[in-house]
């Protein structure tokens, strides 16, 4: 049996219509479905979040805050005491006046002229390199300026000093007016005027040396009151220095000296010599060639810290002179010559 048209077209609208409305079922039910969801957010809490704000601090002016508070200081008054005890009650007797009292030592010290006082006192002294007042140090010692050494003017806070205790020095020294009694004066001035705060140490050498200590020592009491002894007991006069158990074989001379004194890392050394410096590495005595010297001077003793070196030379050669100068100068050190 066939099918009418009529039935055909029947069939079809059912179908359509069947399609639309499946269609907005599933429309209706996707905007349910997103109604809840959305509806549901505002009943479920939020997830927590962590954030890492900048905090922006201006820094303190501490120079101008350290201006005012310096101000401050100076404006405040210092305590004094100049009315007499009065009573506005009235008594059956009449107290007597107060007695003059001298107020300058209850007041409060003042420490710029305690350090000035100080100074002033350390810079008194007599002999080469005497100063006055507080910019300049007397023989031997300190002052506002450092140190001063058979008038050769240094800073620093780890001393060294080497002394050439030649015959040749010695005689030198003697024709100079500055005898062996007189570099001790001068050595023991410096040791006693050194600050607790500084170092110090003392070669003596010729050939071989002699040390008072192979490190620079604190400047205490009893290492001071040690040197000095080490000084007057110690202190080679004969112009010689066999090797013993408190000398030390050196056949390199003054470069074995150097040596010593860089490991000691000394920030001002002072070499007091003739400048005329002798070796026998090969078992001949021959003059050590300058560049040898300038080698240490420039290199391992300025290692870690600069090091001030200062010649004191008693009647030296020219030639030698103008080295010492040289190598002096390329330290921001002195050169001094000591001659009749």
């Amino acid at each position: 049996m066939i099918a009418s048209p009529t039935s055909k077209k029947g069939g079809v609208k059912k179908l359509i219509i069947t399609i639309l409305l499946v269609s907005l079922g599933v429309h209706v039910a996707a905007g349910v479905i997103a109604g809840i969801v959305v509806v549901a957010r505002y009943f479920t809490a939020p997830p927590a979040e962590f954030k890492a704000a900048r905090d922006i601090r201006l820094p303190a002016k501490k120079r101008e805050q350290k201006m005012n508070m310096a101000a401050l200081d100076a404006a405040a008054p210092k305590p004094t005491f100049s009315d007499r005890m009065q009573s506005t009650r009235p008594t059956t007797f009449s107290l007597p006046d107060l007695p003059n009292i001298a107020m300058d030592q209850p007041l409060p010290l003042d420490p710029s002229q305690v350090i000035s006082e100080n100074i002033n006192a350390l810079g008194v002294g007599d002999g080469m390199g005497t100063g006055s007042g507080s910019g300049a140090a007397g023989a031997g010692g300190f002052g506002g300026s450092g140190m001063s050494f058979l008038g050769v003017q240094s800073t620093g806070k780890r001393i060294l000093l080497l002394f050439d205790v030649s015959t040749s020095v010695l005689n030198k020294a003697s024709a100079a007016g500055i005898p062996l009694e007189k570099i001790q004066e001068e050595t023991l001035n410096l040791i006693a005027k050194l600050p607790v705060t500084a170092r110090f140490g003392i070669i003596q050498f010729t050939q071989n040396y002699k040390p008072f200590n192979r490190e620079l020592l604190p400047a205490t009491d009893p290492n001071r009151a040690a040197a000095t002894e080490w000084v007057k007991n110690e202190w080679v006069t004969t112009g010689t220095m066999g090797a013993s158990s408190k000398v030390t074989s050196n056949p390199k001379g003054f470069i074995g000296v150097l040596e010593l004194a860089a490991q000691m890392k000394p920030d001002v050394l002072y070499v007091i010599s003739d400048g005329s410096f002798q070796w026998k590495p090969t078992g001949n005595i021959d003059n050590i060639p300058w560049n040898d010297i300038k080698k240490i001077l420039a290199g391992s003793l300025q290692e870690g810290q600069k090091c001030v070196v200062n010649f004191i030379a008693f009647q030296p050669k020219d030639d030698d002179l103008k080295e010492l100068k040289r190598l002096s100068s390329r330290t921001s050190g002195k050169t001094v010559e000591l001659k009749k």
